[in-house]
């Protein structure tokens, strides 16, 4: 029998995500996206269902270009207006049991501090359930938003993010010993002083004294997602992540970008099984084919080209949008770098243009059919070295619902789907294991900070 795959809800707080258009769907109910009643809903689907985690994507600005109107983006609904899914994980935490709960969070919206705060503080309210997907950022307006005068270079923009974990693992891992929390009445100390550490980082970005405030979570760090398909992604995420979210046109090629990830892994130091990975898919389920394509041209009526085109907004890397009809072989961007990969990849038989990429978006990764020609396709998948799916929606619940209904019994019955959830952490579940292993590059700093008196007495 296959080990069974992993499953995300790949989602953000927000009406237009992923496929555009949908929303003016009588069935969409992420027009409500603001109401915290639709996502303990769709976490309760969730969670019966037996899915692996909620992924909450999320962006810090508008696409496209900076000094030109955004009328497109408003009128779509695109990613804007959305609210913060950090915040929202908080209920969710509460509303549920089982399910992880994975947040979106880039390096230059939020203090490394200030962050590791936070996401200490859901992975204790949700006894172990936190993700983060890490993240650079790809629009000008987001990095305005933030005090920059544009994006940053794209591999500066990683070197960033270098520092910026480092900081994290640093609080996460090295500020507090495991023992360092006593809650000891008689002796009238709540903790060991002598076990909790500051962390004196100092770099080219941030200088951070520590110690991390709250006591070590069920994960200390939480699970490392990252979505990068780029070069510098890639390596990025051989480096770090535990699971990413990779584009691919095809099964094919996704089992090339796995290889890669997994050879950079090896040579970081890292196991090749230290990261999952998980293409996002779309589908579209019919008692019988036929049904199914009928389903499919329906959908096809509510897509929006120009919604799908502002998304993918290509810009110079003076912040302006390339036309449609440009070449890719003429684009030179800090952004989309994955999508303009992946576009290369999947147009070979006539040189690609920009606006190629909206009905590309539009129909790729879909997988239309009965349950179980679904089914079929996702060993496909499985069989070049996937370890999940990134479940995207048409609309919320409905998406979800019927995938849940209609699909994950056969995925069951093929031994493809967990039938109960494992116990503990979300790392466990997915890993067997609580804590970040030894070959992660955090793991370094378990009691780095410590005096050296401590470290005797601890090891002796």
């Amino acid at each position: 029998m296959p080990k069974p795959l992993h499953f995300n809800a790949f989602v953000m707080n927000t009406a237009s995500h992923i496929h555009h258009g949908q929303w003016r769907r009588p069935d969409a109910g992420q027009t409500e996206f603001h109401d915290v009643h639709t996502w303990i809903n769709l976490a309760r689907i969730l969670e019966e269902a037996k899915f692996d985690a909620m992924f909450f994507a999320d962006v810090s600005g508008l696409y496209g270009d900076s000094d030109a109107d955004f009328d497109v983006y408003v009128n779509e609904g695109l990613q804007i207006p959305s609210n913060d899914p950090t915040v929202l994980l908080g209920a969710l935490a509460v509303a549920t049991e089982h399910i992880g709960l994975a947040t979106t969070s880039n390096v230059f919206q939020n203090h490394p501090f200030n962050f590791a705060r936070q996401i200490s503080t859901l992975d204790h309210i949700s006894n172990g359930r936190i993700a983060w997907n890490i993240v650079t950022g790809t629009q000008d307006n987001g990095s305005r938003n933030y005090g920059l005068p544009a994006l940053t270079d794209h591999q500066e923009r990683y070197a960033w993010a270098d520092e910026y974990v480092d900081v994290a693992y640093k609080l996460w891992e090295g500020s507090w010993d495991d023992d360092a929390l006593l809650k000891d009445r008689a002796g009238s100390r709540f903790s060991d002083p002598r076990k909790i550490h500051k962390i004196h980082h100092s770099g080219p970005r941030y200088s951070v004294e520590g110690p991390h405030l709250p006591s070590p979570s069920p994960q200390r760090t939480p699970l490392l997602f990252q979505a990068g398909s780029s070069a510098s992604g890639r390596d990025f995420a051989a480096r770090n992540a535990e699971a990413t979210f990779i584009i691919s046109p095809n099964p094919d090629v996704a089992g090339q970008i796995i290889a890669d990830t997994r050879r950079r892994a090896v040579a970081y130091g890292r196991r090749a099984t230290d990261i999952k990975f998980f293409p996002g898919l779309s589908f579209i389920i019919g008692e019988t084919e036929a049904e199914a394509r009928a389903k499919a041209e329906e959908y096809d009526r509510y897509v929006s080209i120009d919604g799908y085109l502002a998304h993918a907004a290509i810009v110079d890397k003076t912040g302006r949008v390339y036309p449609p009809g440009t070449p890719l072989s003429q684009v030179d961007t800090n952004t989309m770098k994955g999508f303009t990969e992946w576009l290369q990849k999947a147009i070979t038989d006539r040189e690609p243009v920009v606006g190629d990429l909206a009905w590309l978006q539009a129909r790729a990764n879909r997988i239309v059919g009965t349950p179980e020609q679904i089914a079929d396709e996702l060993e496909r998948w499985q069989a070049v070295g996937v370890d999940g799916i990134n479940v995207m929606n048409w609309v919320i619940p409905g998406s979800f619902a019927e995938f849940a209904d209609h699909v994950m019994p056969v995925l069951r019955d093929r031994g493809l789907a967990q039938s109960e959830y494992a116990p503990g952490t979300l790392r466990k579940k997915l890993f067997g294991h609580d804590r970040l292993p030894d070959t992660h590059p955090a793991a370094r700093y378990r009691g780095a900070f410590a005096p050296e008196s401590n470290l005797v007495e601890v090891h002796a």
